[in-house]
């Protein structure tokens, strides 16, 4: 640095960041050049670039520049208030990535599909009337989703006997469905919600089922013939029963299920 400070560009190509940000820092207030050329240009002391590289690390841990603005000029706040603080954020957001890291190894350790089953295995767990085509056709649908991502990882983890039991436990939602449906169970009723949540929960085993979620589910049910076939096959419109049942206890949890998106 001359004794003057440095200019725009030699501050730019320092710091790593382009020329138009400087200017825009400077216009908005969040760094101005306090220096002055001989000539009058304006320039950058030491002090200035110091608070350029504080203005990196907070946009790096994603604050907007209004924000960070209000952080530097905190009177109450010095320098090494904000490397103490920007330390800690740094470590914070270390530790995140690393549970990240963690989870994309686990998800590729897994087979393609998440479900580390034969085919044969597959029938042999979920009944005669399984095709093993359809975690494929999931996976086709869902595959980019990170609700897919959660299926993923946790199949992966999942054993035979695992996968056993999570059967049971949908043959025996279903039956339970079936013999609330005979019994005129209405819908909204706490009988009936209580199965959704049972239902809810059990696909949550896979991934976080929130209840916007369950009423789309639920309306999918309805409108693809492949789901409705299957469960009209446990008893007669018991389709539709179930995807009122799913509504209901949605619409009691402060979801519209007419208006549900999945998120």
């Amino acid at each position: 640095m001359g004794p003057d400070g440095l200019t725009v560009g030699r501050t730019a190509a320092l710091v790593g960041v382009s020329v138009k940000s400087l200017h825009h820092w400077d216009t908005i207030g969040l760094v101005r050049p306090s220096g002055r050329t001989w000539a009058g240009y304006r320039v950058y002391s030491g002090d200035d670039v110091a608070r350029i590289h504080r203005v990196l690390v907070y946009k790096e841990l994603g604050f907007p520049l209004a924000e960070i603005g209000r952080i530097l000029d905190d009177p109450g706040t010095s320098a090494r208030d904000h490397l103490r603080r920007q330390r800690t954020e740094l470590v914070e957001r270390i530790t995140r990535l690393q549970k990240m890291v963690g989870a994309v190894d686990r998800m590729m350790a897994a087979s393609d599909t998440g479900m580390r089953l034969t085919p044969q295995e597959q029938v042999e767990i979920f009944g005669d009337d399984w095709q093993p085509s359809w975690v494929e056709e999931a996976e086709d649908r869902w595959g980019g989703s990170a609700q897919w991502a959660q299926y993923a990882e946790r199949a992966a983890d999942m054993t035979p006997q695992d996968w056993k039991d999570a059967a049971a436990a949908t043959h025996a939602l279903n039956a339970d469905f079936a013999a609330a449906q005979r019994a005129g169970t209405a819908p909204g009723s706490g009988e009936a919600n209580a199965l959704a949540e049972r239902h809810r929960a059990l696909l949550s085993t896979y991934f976080d089922c929130t209840h916007a979620m369950h009423a789309c589910i639920g309306r999918m049910y309805v409108d693809e013939p492949g789901y409705a076939e299957h469960y009209d096959a446990v008893a007669p419109g018991l389709t539709v029963w179930l995807r009122d049942v799913i509504f209901a206890n949605a619409a009691a949890h402060g979801v519209d299920p007419a208006s549900a998106t999945w998120e």
